[in-house]
C-alpha cells in the first residue's frame, strides 16, 4: 500500500493542475493561484514521502514529470496567453490578426520550454544536490503572482505588465532561465550551520522581509533574488 502513496500525490498534483486550467479558461485567476500553490505542496509531499518510504521507482519518476508539464508548464503559458491578450488589447486592440496570433501563441513557448527543462532534469545526474536552470515551480510562482499583482496593483505596475513588448521578453527570458546551463542552489538542508547553508539563510531571511511588505509583489522579486543570489554564490562573492 504504502509504495503508492508516492504516485497518489503526483496525480493530486495533476489535478490540480487540471483544475488551475480550468480556472485559467474561465480567468479565474485567483482560484488559479490557490490551486498551483496546492499542486507546489504536494510536488513537494510527493517527493519527499517516496524518501521516507523507500519507495522511489521509475515509473514515479516519470509520472511526476508528466504532472509537472501541466502544474508548471501548460499553466503558466496559458496564463501568460490571457495576459498577453489582455495586453493587445489594452495597448492596441488595432493590430492585425496575423500580429495578434504571433504574439498571443509566443506564449507556448513556457510550456515547451518547461518540458524540456523536466525531460534535462530526468537525465541530469548533476541535479541531485541543486539545480542546473530555474525549477518550473519557480517559474510558475512567477507567472501565477502577475494576475494577483494586477488585482491588488499598488504599484501601479499594469502599464508595464500588460505590454505586449515586457510579456514577449519576460516569455523568453523565463524560457532561457529553465534550461539556461547556470547551477542555482536547492533549499536542501543537510544540517542548520551558518557555514554550509549561508545561502539559503540569507534567500530565506530576505525572502521573509520582503513578503509582508511587497505581498503578491514579492514573489517576482523572491524568484529574482533566487537568481541573482546563486549567481553571486557561483562567483564566490557570497562568503
Amino acid at each position: 500500500m504504502k509504495k503508492h502513496i508516492p504516485n497518489f500525490l503526483t496525480l493530486m498534483n495533476l489535478f490540480c493542475g487540471c483544475l488551475a486550467l480550468l480556472a485559467a479558461f474561465n480567468l479565474q485567476m485567483q482560484q488559479v493561484a490557490i490551486l498551483i500553490f496546492i499542486a507546489l505542496v504536494l510536488d513537494f509531499l510527493d517527493g519527499m514521502s517516496a524518501r521516507l518510504l523507500h519507495v522511489h521507482s521509475d515509473i514515479g519518476k516519470q509520472l511526476d514529470s508528466l504532472a509537472d508539464v501541466v502544474s508548471f508548464g501548460v499553466v503558466p503559458g496559458f496564463v501568460a496567453y490571457h495576459l498577453m491578450e489582455e495586453a493587445i488589447n489594452t495597448s492596441n486592440p488595432e493590430w492585425s490578426s496575423s500580429t495578434r496570433l504571433i504574439l498571443e501563441t509566443s506564449s507556448f513557448i513556457i510550456p515547451l520550454f518547461s518540458a524540456l527543462r523536466l525531460a534535462k532534469f530526468n537525465i541530469d545526474t548533476r541535479q541531485s544536490e541543486s539545480f542546473i536552470g530555474v525549477p518550473t515551480p519557480a517559474n510558475t510562482m512567477l507567472w501565477v503572482s502577475l494576475p494577483l499583482i494586477l488585482l491588488h496593483d499598488k504599484y501601479n505596475l499594469s502599464s508595464y505588465i500588460l505590454n505586449p513588448i515586457f510579456l514577449v521578453i519576460l516569455i523568453l527570458l523565463t524560457s532561457y532561465l529553465l534550461v539556461a546551463e547556470i547551477p542555482l542552489f536547492a533549499l536542501k538542508f543537510k544540517n542548520l550551520k551558518w557555514k554550509d547553508n549561508k545561502i539559503r539563510f540569507i534567500f530565506l531571511g530576505i525572502s521573509v522581509i520582503l513578503i509582508p511588505i511587497f505581498l503578491y509583489t514579492s514573489i517576482p522579486i523572491i524568484i529574482f533574488l533566487f537568481v541573482v543570489l546563486s549567481l553571486l554564490n557561483n562567483m564566490k562573492l557570497i562568503k
